[in-house]
C-alpha cells in the first residue's frame, strides 16, 4: 500500500512541476496586442534599478541587433520595441527546439516620476538603458 501512495505522490509532484513550468513560460513570454500595432508581440524580461543619478533598465534581448530596437519615453513609461527575426539558416533547417521568442516585441516599463535622457548599450545579450535625470 505504501508503494502505491508513493507513486501517486510522485505523479502528483511531477504534474504540479509541469504545470508550474508552463505557467512560468506563459508569464515570461506573454503574447499581447501592441497599442501601436494589432500584431501580437512578446514582452522581454526586464530589471529596473533606481539610483541617485537616474534609472537603469536592463532588457533581455538575446539575438536582437541593438540598432533595430526603438526606445522612447511615453507618458511616464520607457517603451522598448522591435523584432527578433529567425536567422536565415533556419529557413532550410530541421528545428529540434525553438524556445526563444520570435517576432515583434514591446515592453512598456513604468518609470519613477521625472524627465530623463536615454542612453543605451548592449551587454551580454541584454540592452541596458541608462536614463539620466534631466533637471
Amino acid at each position: 500500500m505504501a508503494t502505491r501512495s508513493t507513486a501517486d505522490w510522485m505523479l502528483a509532484e511531477a504534474i504540479s512541476a509541469l504545470a508550474q513550468a508552463e505557467r512560468m513560460q506563459r508569464q515570461l513570454f506573454r503574447l499581447r496586442a501592441s497599442q501601436e500595432a494589432p500584431e501580437p508581440c512578446w514582452e522581454p524580461l526586464t530589471d529596473v534599478i533606481e539610483t541617485d543619478a537616474g534609472v537603469l533598465v536592463t532588457v533581455a534581448l538575446p539575438g536582437v541587433d541593438p540598432d533595430d530596437v526603438v526606445s522612447t519615453i511615453d507618458d511616464g513609461m520607457l517603451v522598448v520595441a522591435g523584432r527578433r527575426a529567425l536567422p536565415p539558416e533556419l529557413r532550410h533547417a530541421v528545428i529540434h527546439r525553438l524556445e526563444l521568442p520570435q517576432g515583434r516585441f514591446e515592453r512598456r516599463i513604468p518609470l519613477p516620476p521625472g524627465r530623463y535622457a536615454i542612453h543605451h548599450s548592449a551587454r551580454n545579450g541584454c540592452l541596458v538603458f541608462a536614463l539620466s535625470r534631466i533637471a
